[in-house]
């Protein structure tokens, strides 16, 4: 059921503003609310309509647990005959450009999986409906006064514009396809990866273990993305088909196409103090890097699990809105968001150098990386969210 925002908050005070209600924004919501705090949740969440939503999103163990927590997590539910909206991945297989090879396994790290694929549609819909029966968050569209402002807007964010925080901006040359595809072959659960002519491409496993569908994110030249969105099809599907190698079969395209332009950004100061509170930004407001490690959204929800933390811990005579209270929340996230930006900014570079000593010499740096187990492990253990 979806949230329907009210157009004012009458007569009550709130502790909280959150702008932006996405799924950044909502968790955050429900998180505060769990610190008894009055939460105004301002915007409408974007409508989830299965079957013409092409994203998928890799979430990794840290994310599970916390919607877990707040019971979003989706859940399939009994019914033998429903397409699980939330698929496994056992292992990750990823190609290089000159037959560098790195695998990753979820026996090898002992979990149950390496990530996990979920359907946007369901994703929201679960989130909507633990806001709507939460009774310390209420739904508005327009942002009231509060102790705390959190931005969740997005990279386009025009709450962060308005109060001058500089947000750094660095555009790739390439768009993101994002698409479903229909394969002729299960996907075993694998999440798949080639680097290969400059190119990204990742498919992610969906519709549970025994599953033949999959999402296509491709990061390619942005003039190459358009001509595939206006062409027919099969067109696009035959092109992934034949950069996988044919690895999955034949396959077909499952409704259209979208695409994005890709960029590395982020906000120089993640905090203001403003005449009427305290100001913080989380999510995509704060940052945005390259998919090729799929952490956009892990990277999201780790802002707003760090700063629903501050607030729990904080003195008890320390107002929301204080900005020494803000800074511990800066501090603990800027430094983990920069490196994983640094990581996604290297790799694409990297990758998209056509010398082939480069190239000789990062498919040789992949495949030793797959003989090196600690460092693998470790690598492993970073994307799945878990320290050591």
């Amino acid at each position: 059921m979806a949230i329907t925002p009210t157009s004012a908050a009458g007569t009550r005070r709130f502790d909280v503003c959150i702008r932006g209600a996405g799924v950044v924004g909502q968790t955050l919501a429900l998180l505060l609310a769990r610190e008894r705090l009055r939460v105004a949740l301002v915007g409408t969440p974007r409508p989830a309509h299965a079957g013409t939503d092409v994203r998928a999103y890799a979430l990794n163990a840290a994310a599970k647990d916390l919607l877990t927590s707040l019971r979003a997590w989706p859940d399939d539910g009994d019914a033998a005959d429903a397409i699980p909206s939330v698929t496994p991945v056992n292992r990750m297989a990823v190609w290089g450009d000159d037959g560098g090879e790195l695998n990753f396994s979820a026996a090898d790290q002992r979990s149950e999986a390496l990530s996990w694929i979920v359907d946007v549609p369901a994703l929201e819909r679960r989130l909507a409906d633990a806001v709507r029966f939460q009774g310390s968050v209420e739904c508005l569209t327009e942002p009231v006064p509060a102790a705390l402002t959190v931005v969740c807007e997005g990279k386009r964010s025009s709450t962060r514009a308005e109060l001058g925080l500089e947000f750094e901006v660095k555009p790739y040359p390439h768009k993101a396809i994002a698409a479903r595809l229909r394969c002729g072959q299960p996907h075993g659960g694998v999440a798949r990866q080639w680097f290969s002519q400059g190119e990204i491409m990742a498919l992610l496993p969906l519709e549970g273990d025994t599953g033949n569908s999959v999402a296509l994110v491709w990061s390619v030249p942005a003039q190459q993305a358009d001509t595939w969105l206006a062409a027919d099809a099969q067109t696009l599907a035959d092109a992934v088909q034949t950069r996988c190698g044919q690895a999955l079969g034949e396959m077909q395209l499952q409704g259209p196409a979208q695409a994005w332009p890709l960029e590395l950004s982020r906000a120089r100061r993640w905090i203001v103090r403003t005449p009427q509170g305290g100001v913080a930004l989380a999510g995509d407001a704060a940052h945005a890097m390259h998919p090729l490690a799929g952490q956009g959204l892990n990277v999201g929800l780790a802002d707003v699990a760090e700063l629903a933390k501050v607030i729990h811990e904080r003195e008890y005579w320390r107002e929301l809105g204080d900005l020494k209270l803000l800074r511990r929340y800066e501090r603990a996230r800027q430094a983990e968001v920069g490196a994983m930006g640094w990581l996604t900014d290297g790799l694409f570079g990297l990758f998209g150098q056509a010398d082939t000593r480069v190239q000789a010499l990062r498919n040789w740096g992949m495949s030793g990386v797959d003989r090196l187990g600690p460092l693998k492990h470790w690598l492993a253990r970073q994307a799945m969210g878990q320290a050591g």
